[in-house]
């Protein structure tokens, strides 16, 4: 397009904005305006930031920046939801080209409509007990799931579903939509924390949602909201707005996060603690399973020596078989004379006896010599019988019968028993006897072990 000798040329945006701020400063210079603050921010340089909106109810919004110097005047606490009249002048923010009024004095002039109901409820519930710090319960320590209760649009839901990516992708996350705000929002939140509980498949719940004004965020200062909370089986985290907002359902969860991520942080322990922790546990466990083979090896060490060698039990067991030998060689051999003594005295007795019958039976009957005759025969059988039981007695003693068992015993050339292995040297033949035969032997190493404790 070419310009004309009388065509203007166009304006830069700088120029247009700039040329509006100076008309407006021109046109209204220091103005009042009376409104209910809405989205109070302090910088940390002392600068304060907020929205006017039309006390009225008015679909109108203003917004405002009140310098540290004017801000320090201030005498009370702005705060969401109050009626104030300012003071200042009118202008144009440059770089997002807004209306903008640079307030020089903030006066409160009374509370805002919301913000009494708000305060109000506030009182009521807290009178009965919902936001009492005894019954808050702790957050699952290792969750499993956790259940989110927001819009499916809203940001906050990105923001939670990031962090937990970030922080602890293994967990499973449940999404209960629900709007969060408008007039359907309270009785959907309570209806979607209502169904978490019922399906009760999180192990906690997270109640988020983004910033925004009194109006915007109503939907959590609901009764209706605010007991649902209260009520959860579920421990709930409610992260609504920034970290200044502050809504009744944030006072009746079990946790309070300044955001929706912060939200998230708070319930998700990070994948790194689980691992630490893990890594914890392993260690412990391989502790006490080191500490416990230590134990049983010890255990096994003192078994060990309480048993000591087989050879060396064998030589003790020989050593005293040997000397059980002896013991019962000499014992049969002292029965055996003392049955045999006691054999002669019964016989001479018996031989006594009979000739004294015998004297007597030439004067007595011969009837009374038979039955005298048949009772020595019997009491001879008895004693027979006594002896050989005892003679069956004394021969199972017989060493020859523990041989058959399995035993064998070694003798050396001369045909002396060896009970001990100090009584044998190497190159030195021997012979190992069996029940049922005997074997030559030659003596290839002696090896003395201690005996067992």
């Amino acid at each position: 397009m070419v310009e004309g000798a009388g065509a203007r040329a166009p304006w830069t945006v700088a120029a247009l904005l700039l040329a509006t701020a100076d008309a407006i400063a021109a046109r209204f210079g220091a103005v009042a305006v009376r409104g209910e603050l809405s989205g109070f921010t302090r910088a940390a340089s002392g600068h304060c930031y907020f929205s006017l909106k039309d006390a009225q109810g008015a679909p109108a919004l203003l917004r405002c920046a009140m310098f540290r110097r004017a801000a320090v005047l201030v005498d009370f606490a702005p705060a969401d939801g109050q009626q104030v009249e300012l003071r200042g002048r009118l202008g144009v923010y440059e770089p997002r080209g807004e209306l903008q009024m640079v307030v020089e004095s903030l006066q409160r002039v009374g509370a805002g409509t919301l913000y009494e109901e708000f305060l109000r409820l506030k009182a009521k519930l807290q009178a009965q007990g919902l936001f009492e710090a005894s019954r808050k319960r702790p957050l699952a320590r290792w969750p499993l799931a956790l259940g989110v209760v927001t819009s499916p649009a809203a940001a906050a839901l990105h923001d939670v579903l990031a962090a937990l990516a970030r922080r602890a992708p293994q967990l499973r996350v449940v999404v209960y939509p629900s709007p969060v705000q408008g007039a359907d929002a309270p009785g959907a939140l309570a209806a979607a924390i209502a169904s978490a509980n019922l399906r009760a498949e999180v192990d906690t719940l997270l109640l988020v949602r983004g910033g925004g004004s009194l109006e915007d965020l109503w939907a959590f200062n609901d009764e209706r909201v605010v007991r649902a909370v209260a009520q959860s089986r579920i421990p709930v985290v409610c992260g609504v707005g920034h970290e200044t907002d502050v809504t009744l359902a944030d006072l009746a969860a079990d946790l309070r996060a300044p955001t929706p991520t912060a939200a998230a942080e708070l319930a998700a322990p990070a994948r790194d603690e689980w691992i630490a922790a893990l890594d914890a546990r392993a260690a412990a466990l391989q502790a006490l399973l080191a500490r416990t083979l230590e134990r049983q090896a010890q255990r096994l060490d003192r078994l060990g020596l309480r048993l000591g060698r087989p050879a060396t039990q064998l030589a003790v067991q020989h050593r005293n078989l040997e000397a059980l030998r002896q013991r019962m060689r000499q014992a049969l051999l002292a029965q055996r004379a003392a049955r045999s003594q006691r054999l002669d005295e019964v016989g001479r007795r018996l031989q006594n006896a009979f000739a004294v019958q015998r004297e007597r039976r030439r004067d007595a009957p011969s009837l009374r010599a038979s039955r005298l005759e048949q009772a020595l025969a019997s009491q001879l059988q008895r004693l027979q019988s006594r002896l050989a039981v005892a003679g069956g007695r004394l021969g199972a003693l017989d060493p020859q019968r523990v041989l058959q068992r399995g035993f064998a015993w070694i003798e050396d050339e001369a045909g002396r028993a060896v009970v001990s292995v100090r009584g044998l040297v190497a190159g030195q033949r021997v012979a190992a006897v069996w029940a049922d035969g005997r074997a030559q032997a030659e003596v290839l190493g002696v090896q003395d072990q201690p005996p067992l404790a």
